[in-house]
């Protein structure tokens, strides 16, 4: 049976069609729309999909996006299902102060992370980057347990409110380079080294904690841009919300 998998962030929404609810299913297709544009998602890329036998999404966009997205699944007989972030699940042991609040992306992410280490037979902490339009850095010991995480601005959000609150100033299209010598580089080389640095910070973090350096897994749009600056060994994965929605999936149908 066919799965649906839907990860709705702040500002795009990420779609995924699998042959079966699985990790490692084929990928049918996929593809991402901003959010002002999901009220056209039935009559464009998903008129021409078959229906999918099941569906699992995560959404940090809110109710009222969440309806709008239920409002275009009814293309399909099938049941919105979401993923609300719980004490644990997947393999993953939830140790925010309240679980319930924990981002359901950043909980699936993790999930995601945690079913790939386990099924490359490897026994270390992971330190899984969520790079968007905010940034998320958290931290899992070798044992699955989520020991807490950074949350920060993402490249785009530091330079608007640059451009906001100081004369002159505009976003720039520089460069990342070691010593800056324009206002551009020296705006996109800041933004870049303020996010790597929190990945760096919490890496040492980690590696103390647990005794060993943590397996680094990046994802997001925009991860391809800032790993080229990171100083740590690190692996860009391409969705690692969609690997925890299949595994998530997998585990309930097995139940």
């Amino acid at each position: 049976m066919g799965f649906f998998a839907i990860d709705i962030g702040n500002t795009r929404l990420k779609w995924a069609r699998y042959a079966s609810p699985q990790p490692g299913a084929p990928l049918l297709a996929h593809g991402a729309v901003f959010l002002e544009n999901i009220d056209q998602l039935a009559e464009n890329e998903w008129k021409q999909l078959s229906a999918p036998g099941s569906m699992l999404g995560c959404n940090v966009a809110g109710d009222a996006v969440r309806r709008r997205v239920e409002e275009q699944l009814e293309l399909w007989d099938v049941e919105p299902r979401w993923v609300a972030s719980s004490a644990h699940d997947g393999g993953v042991v939830n140790g925010y102060d309240y679980p319930g609040r924990l981002g359901a992306d950043r909980f699936v992410a993790q999930i995601g992370a945690r079913h790939l280490v386990r099924a490359r037979g490897l026994n270390l902490p992971t330190l899984v980057v969520m790079i968007g339009t905010a940034v998320t850095v958290d931290a899992l010991d070798a044992n699955g347990r989520f020991l807490g995480g950074l949350i920060l601005p993402g490249h785009g959000i530091m330079l608007r409110a640059l451009e906001s609150g100081t004369a002159g100033l505009r976003v720039p299209t520089g460069e990342v380079v070691e010593f800056p010598t324009n206002t551009s580089d020296g705006l996109t080389s800041g933004g870049t080294y303020a996010i790597t640095g929190a990945i760096e910070r919490m890496h040492r973090h980690l590696t103390r904690r647990c005794g060993a350096p943590p397996l680094t897994l990046m994802t997001g749009g925009a991860g391809w841009k800032v790993g080229p600056a990171l100083e740590i060994e690190h692996e860009l994965i391409e969705s690692l919300v969609f690997e925890g929605l299949l595994a998530l999936q997998a585990h309930r149908l097995a139940l």
